[in-house]
């Protein structure tokens, strides 16, 4: 692992300088901590904040930037009209958009490149969002230099970084179905759900929203604290209150990108 590691900082050293896409997740933690190993103050991290990144997620990213010792800024991105109806290819337009945006700000900040923390678990489900970082010329040094996801999460314990064993997290767009219209009320209700089970001690959920309909992912190894007349109540009652008619359980329990399956094969080509 440490032969891979030493890799990635050659990699990241061979850019000059760089501007890391900075969510505070797993992997994005990871880089910026490499990147400041590597660059120094040639090294910066962004952070979007937009109606459809959780509050709290923001709150994680500074604290997690000031602990790496990174030089770290945010920036502000509203919800656009070309993916207000949450399209097949929304990620594809959404990556474009905003990694435009986050390549302009770092040429203007003196940064030659940005760099995303795509690794190689990102190629086995559908993420036409790569095409569009491909498209606009940002590094995936994780992706590059082979990291899976677990590689990443061991290295990030080796370095103590608090993001090892974080739950994977995707953005409040990835809650709802495609062709369906988005708006900030039913983004905040799926937030506010979310950080009520994060309350309860459930880490890796979705509250998947159709409508008036909520349907809550969990881990599997976790489903079976649902079990519980008064943890159900509790859950139904709140979720209700946000404004939710029925709340469901997913037997299935979580698994990535779930609305991917309603995408048909041609669509996804």
């Amino acid at each position: 692992m440490q032969n891979k590691y030493n890799e990635l900082i050659t990699y990241l050293k061979n850019l000059g300088s760089v501007a890391v896409a900075f969510s505070g997740g797993v992997d994005s933690t990871f880089l910026a901590y490499a990147a400041k190993e590597a660059l120094g103050d040639k090294a910066i991290a962004y952070t979007v904040n937009s109606p459809y990144i959780p509050d709290w997620e923001i709150d994680e990213a500074k604290e997690l930037a000031e602990t790496i010792g990174i030089r770290h800024e945010i920036m502000t991105v509203g919800l656009s009209e070309i993916i207000i109806d949450n399209p097949v290819d929304r990620c594809y337009l959404c990556k474009t958009l905003i990694f435009s945006q986050i390549k302009a700000k770092a040429l203007a900040d003196g940064f030659e490149y940005v760099a995303d923390g795509s690794n190689t678990d990102d190629t086995k489900d559908y993420r036409p969002g790569m095409i569009a970082l491909k498209e606009l010329g940002i590094k995936s040094p994780l992706l590059e230099t082979g990291f899976s996801k677990l590689d990443i999460r061991i290295s990030s314990k080796l370095f103590k970084l608090a993001t090892h064993d974080k739950p994977a997290y995707a953005c409040l767009l990835t809650r709802l179905p495609y062709d369906h219209r988005i708006t900030l009320d039913e983004l905040e209700r799926v937030e506010r759900s979310e950080v009520f089970l994060h309350s309860l001690g459930l880490k890796a959920v979705r509250v998947r929203s159709h409508g008036e309909i909520a349907r809550i992912e969990i881990a599997k190894d976790q489903r079976d604290r649902f079990f519980d007349t008064g943890i159900m109540d509790k859950i139904n009652d709140q979720l209700k209150e946000y404004g939710f008619t029925f709340v469901s359980l997913d037997l299935a329990g979580y698994k990535m990108g779930s609305l991917n399956h309603t995408i048909q094969s041609e669509e996804r080509l």
